[in-house]
């Protein structure tokens, strides 16, 4: 590997490369070294005190990664647990970035620890990593006292790339917590995260990369169960049930995945939260089939506006509902092109009371690059009841939308622009949705401009738009009203030198909501300020100026109160916090704000612990109180929260995780524990043990023992 002004040269190994994390002489001396890595934080102008090097080849089956990270001895090593996918801000770590495709925008990132415990991730919209991707690669390091030396070997056939091209853009990571720095080969601002793809170099391969051999992988399971529904006073049920999924690469940049009789249980809990808003709260998805090219998919529309949300299928008001198969297209046609194309059946259900038709759900969507890094994307999504065996011709919903994604060579300027429309068999007006967001993000300043509408009859049933799904406080019958929202802010960054303070921010932000007759409903202005320190701790204060206008008469506690009656109501209020330093094996944060709400009161007190027996240990305990004070008329109401975490990772391979939470605004206690053993790559076996109990009532709500055995099989 030659590293010259224009970028860097890729050759082929012409010897095995054997990866023990041990940098062999014969395996290695050919190659360059790679260096005179670029300091990222604190400092994003000087070079980097900590001294990395790194050589990269490949041959027919693999891109191999060897480094040596200086400076730095065991003893000072910063390391969460063994566990894969551990948070990058609280981990020592190397990374490498790929952007396969050269468009600064779709990527992917590898990154291992000093114990060799891996953490990797697609790259989306060119700024955020998504964990959930998992897939086949291997590592090892190699610990010798005062540094340490690791390789990887990642498979073509694990990544997704266009065949043929010359050129890879790549950058390459180092954090190094007790010198309390991150570096990178390739200069990144240190407004942005080190593994943005709009700042990379260039590989440039003494071959052009080909498609790999067959790359098809076959991922059965298996599945037994034990559950109880104690409020109906059924015996135990047991179940058995065998599905899987199938991976087959048509081309290396374009993945066919098939789904047959999905089951997700052993997917993690989702985690609870104190629920004193008016409307439904949003919780990602985990599922693994939904997972890979997810973003083609969910970047449609905003936060608050999306077309499409998968945890709509197969999820029913909280019934887990069987999903009989799907299939999806998804992946680049070409250098510029994206195309995704899912379509997934779901089974009736029938549980005593409830009961859902059986439903499909297809979405195409398609993703232009045009410019440096923007792109024009289009997409539809159906939802057609599919009972008794035939599609119902007046039972649909569907949504079509486009989309312009706005990203700046330089990464400093980002938005969007969309319209959105929904389509029913009453045909209404006003069922449409649009929205401008713009940003401008430098070192010193970031300023933000934001308009969304949302027609009262827009009905994205297969989507997430809380603020459209509002309830009349009689029967609670959802209704429909559409909105307008404002949404600017501004902040300004100072960074003092020779300091113990990396930050100092303070910005205004204002939130506003209207009605389609541009009355306001809901607006907040607020006021921060915000201090991150070279230790990585961190405070901040925020003073809210707020208005709500109650349409229907609620009970805005949530607690059985009389309802207060539809109005304008105005309040304000205070927030302030503080968080440690992370790199501590104790660290904890704090957070409290008080003031009025509605016609009364409210206090609120977070807090939360870690602590880290490192590697093999991590317990963490959180807990939040919510106090609403009330005018005689009303009663006062409490909640509280208290969620509890154990990490235990005996290996690399074999975890146990056990999740606990109370909470009294449901009156309900949460056991979630979860074994899990790879045995091999990609292949697990869990047990998952899951428990709801009333304590009000003393009483348990339902119980569920799981066993389940995935196998990823390459053919």
């Amino acid at each position: 590997m030659a590293q010259t002004a224009g970028g860097l040269k890729l050759k082929k190994a012409t010897s095995p490369i054997k990866v023990d994390g041990i940098l062999g002489v014969e395996e290695w001396a050919s190659f360059d070294t790679i260096q005179d890595f670029n300091q990222q934080f604190p400092v994003d102008s000087i070079k980097a005190l900590t001294k990395t090097q790194v050589f990269l080849t490949y041959d027919d089956k693999n891109i191999y990664v060897g480094a040596i990270c200086s400076d730095q001895s065991k003893e000072d090593y910063v390391i969460q647990s063994l566990k894969r996918d551990f948070e990058a801000e609280g981990s020592d770590h190397f990374a490498i970035h790929i952007d396969p495709f050269n468009d600064a925008v779709n990527g992917f990132y590898f990154a291992v620890n000093p114990k060799g415990v891996q953490r990797e991730g697609t790259i989306q919209n060119g700024t955020n990593v998504d964990l959930v991707w998992d897939h086949i690669w291997f590592t090892e390091v190699k610990d010798y006292g005062e540094y340490w030396t690791l390789e990887m070997a990642i498979p073509f056939k694990s990544i997704r790339y266009k065949k043929g091209l010359e050129h890879w853009n790549v950058n390459f990571s180092r954090m190094n917590l007790s010198k309390n720095e991150i570096s990178t080969l390739a200069r990144v601002p240190v407004n942005f995260d080190p593994w943005v793809l709009s700042n990379t170099t260039e590989v440039t391969w003494d071959e052009p990369v080909e498609k790999p051999a067959r790359n098809i992988s076959i991922i059965p399971y298996g599945i037994a169960s034990c559950s109880k529904d104690f409020s109906s006073n059924e015996d135990f049920k047991s179940k058995y049930n065998v599905g899987g999924d199938a991976k087959i690469v048509l081309t290396p940049s374009l993945n066919l995945d098939l789904t047959v009789n999905s089951d997700f249980s052993q997917v993690e809990v989702d985690r609870q939260v104190t629920n004193l808003s008016r409307f439904e709260l949003f919780f990602p998805e985990q599922r693994t089939f939904f997972i890979e090219n997810s973003d083609l998919f969910a970047q449609f529309g905003f936060r608050q506006i999306r077309p499409f949300f998968s945890r709509r299928i197969g999820l029913q008001n909280g019934k887990i509902i069987p999903i009989i198969g799907g299939a999806r297209v998804s992946g680049k046609l070409t250098k510029t092109l994206r195309v995704g194309l899912m379509s997934i059946q779901t089974a009736d259900y029938r549980d005593g009371d409830t009961s859902f038709n059986s439903q499909n759900y297809t979405v195409a969507a398609f993703q232009q690059q045009v410019f440096a890094r923007s792109n024009i994307g289009m997409i539809f999504v159906n939802r057609q009841d599919y009972s008794q065996g035939s599609f119902t011709s007046n039972k649909y919903n569907r949504v079509a939308g486009i989309d312009y994604n706005i990203f700046s060579k330089d990464n400093t300027w980002r938005g969007k622009v969309f319209y959105h429309k929904s389509f029913s068999p009453d045909n209404l007006k006003f069922s449409d949705a649009h929205a401008s967001w713009l940003m401008r993000n430098t070192r010193d300043w970031f300023v933000m401009w934001n308009h969304e509408y949302v027609g009262k009859n827009y009905d994205a049933q297969t989507g997430f738009v809380p603020r459209n799904r509002r309830y009349d406080g009689v029967g609670d019958s959802l209704i429909r009203k559409g909105y307008w929202r404002l949404e600017p802010k501004v902040a300004y960054k100072m960074y003092p030198k020779n300091s113990k303070i990396f930050r100092n921010e303070v910005s205004v932000y204002w939130n506003q909501y209207m009605d389609v007759n541009f009355v306001t409903t809901d607006a907040d202005a607020e006021f921060t300020f915000v201090q991150e320190r070279m230790n990585t701790s961190r405070w901040g204060v925020k003073y809210t100026e707020s208005f709500a206008k109650l349409l229907f008469d609620r009970d805005i506690t949530f607690s059985g109160n009389p309802e207060h009656p539809a109005g304008d109501y105005r309040y304000r209020f205070i927030k302030g916090w503080y968080i440690t330093d992370l790199r501590k094996k104790l660290s904890g944060s704090v957070s409290s704000n008080y003031g009025s709400y509605f016609t009364g009161t409210r206090f609120e007190l977070s807090t939360g612990l870690s602590y880290r027996i490192q590697p093999f240990v991590n317990l963490t305990v959180d807990y939040t109180r919510t106090e609403l004070r009330m005018p005689q008329e009303y009663k006062n109401a409490y909640f509280d929260l208290i969620q509890g975490k154990v990490e235990i990772t005996f290996t690399r391979n074999i975890y146990w995780t056990s999740f606990l939470q109370y909470n009294t605004q449901i009156d309900n206690f949460n056991i979630n524990s979860r074994f899990q053993w790879r045995f091999r790559p990609m292949s697990d076996f869990y047990v998952v043990y899951t428990d709801n109990y009333d304590l009000q009532l003393n009483k348990t709500r339902n119980r569920t023992l799981v066993f389940k055995l995935i196998l990823w099989l390459n053919v």
